[in-house]
């Protein structure tokens, strides 16, 4: 019988890596003594800094998977129910998927055998208890956190000008030049982001990634209110402690704000004039964009809450295509973390729109006069996945599928 182990620490400590490197030894030794019982030493994969929430970035447990899989293992040992997944659902799929390939898992300390009768519904128990402890062990965490952003504790990765050390925010001067150069291009000599990109790169400059420069990047420094030397966090939290991803924080946890957190590296004065600029031109931009077609900024998505954005392509017979899109599927894509708002049609929007005003109005509206009437009445309209809801500024709604 081959017989393969399986190890995982959460974090890159000294302590932990110790308890990894003792789990190997004592499983391989566990292995070798069996050795007279027909056991044959197939490996040990050891996952070292990652969390058991989630198995999509254990790359030695997938490997292990893959293993099973292909016949090279009969049994993994492994220490318990919390060392192979802390999640009862990716918990009772791995075990499912590895019965199916013919191989049984032994939790040691739990005395737990899948290959028993009893072994998944005991299984099921222990590893609903290890979620809980570690959604527990996620609150904990959030809570330390956050009473250490309120002490001003800087969390996070250092920047382009501050270097981030023992939770403090300390001043690189080097490239404190270089932001005080940014600002000084943007306020006084009255740049563009694009043109100050450009002149960036043109000089050799990189970002502190160590990337090129582009518009994008220059307008986060411009806004990032650390340069001022106030500190805002919880720009991102973590819904789910299972799956770990962040999200943008639009209101659903309170930020932590500290002015006059730290040594800032442009005056107060110029980084409002940078603000006051770049509110103009985003303005400037948006008023642009809102007025291009007749429905543009009045566009929801239902899933997200994002704008849909206007997408025109030309045809290889050289008409045209009229298309809206969720923002955050075109950023994202049909990702996993992507929105799966649908695309619509503008024919198909501005149907709805006549279709409704018709039946509400009761008149007979020609199609050259959409644009009027949509800047006249039209408040929002909001995409489902079945329909499309359009409604009036005077709070009127009706629904049209598309």
């Amino acid at each position: 019988m081959k017989v393969a182990a399986y190890c995982r620490v959460s974090t890159e400590l000294d302590d932990q890596q110790n308890s990894l490197k003792n789990q190997k030894e004592y499983f391989a030794s566990f292995i070798k003594k069996k050795e007279g019982e027909n056991w044959q030493f197939a490996g040990i994969y050891a996952d070292e800094g990652i969390s058991g929430t989630s198995m999509n970035k254990r790359e030695a447990f997938l490997q292990m998977m893959q293993d099973a899989k292909n016949g090279k293992i009969d049994l993994i040992l492994t220490k318990e129910v919390s060392r192979f997944a802390r999640n009862t659902v990716d918990t009772l799929i791995a075990i499912r998927t590895l019965k199916s390939y013919g191989v049984g898992v032994f939790f040691i300390i739990d005395h737990i055998d899948t290959r028993e009768n009893d072994g998944e519904i005991r299984l099921t128990l222990m590893a609903s208890m290890a979620q809980e402890e570690s959604r527990k062990i996620s609150e904990r965490v959030k809570w330390g956190q956050k009473r250490q952003m309120e002490k001003g504790v800087v969390f996070g990765r250092s920047l382009l000008g501050y270097r981030i050390k023992d939770g403090r925010l300390e001043i690189e001067e080097t490239e404190a030049e270089l932001v005080r150069k940014i600002f000084d291009m943007f306020t006084r000599e009255k740049m563009g982001t694009y043109v100050i990109a450009e002149k960036l790169n043109e000089a050799g400059y990189l970002t502190s990634r160590g990337n090129t420069w582009s518009n994008v990047a220059v307008r986060r420094i411009l806004k990032n209110e650390k340069y001022v030397g106030d500190l805002v966090q919880k720009k991102t939290y973590t819904p789910d402690y299972l799956t770990h991803k962040k999200r943008k924080n639009d209101g659903k946890e309170e930020l932590v704000i500290k002015r006059n957190h730290h040594m800032p590296i442009v005056s107060r004065e110029v980084f409002i004039m940078a603000k006051k600029r770049l509110d103009e031109s985003e303005t400037s931009e948006t008023e642009k964009y809102r007025n291009r077609y007749w429905c543009s900024g009045k566009v929801i998505c239902g899933i997200c809450g994002r704008a849909y954005v206007s997408r025109v392509r030309k045809r290889k017979d050289g008409s045209f295509t009229h298309r809206w899109l969720c923002a955050c599927a075109v950023k994202n894509g049909r990702k996993e973390d992507g929105c799966k708002g649908r695309s619509v049609s503008d024919e198909v929007l501005q149907k709805g729109f006549l279709y409704g005003l018709r039946e509400k109005e009761k008149e007979q509206i020609k199609q050259e006069t959409i644009e009027k009437f949509s800047q006249e009445y039209l408040l929002q309209i909001t995409i489902e996945k079945e329909q499309i809801i359009y409604t009036m500024n005077n709070k009127r709604t009706w629904f049209y599928r598309g």
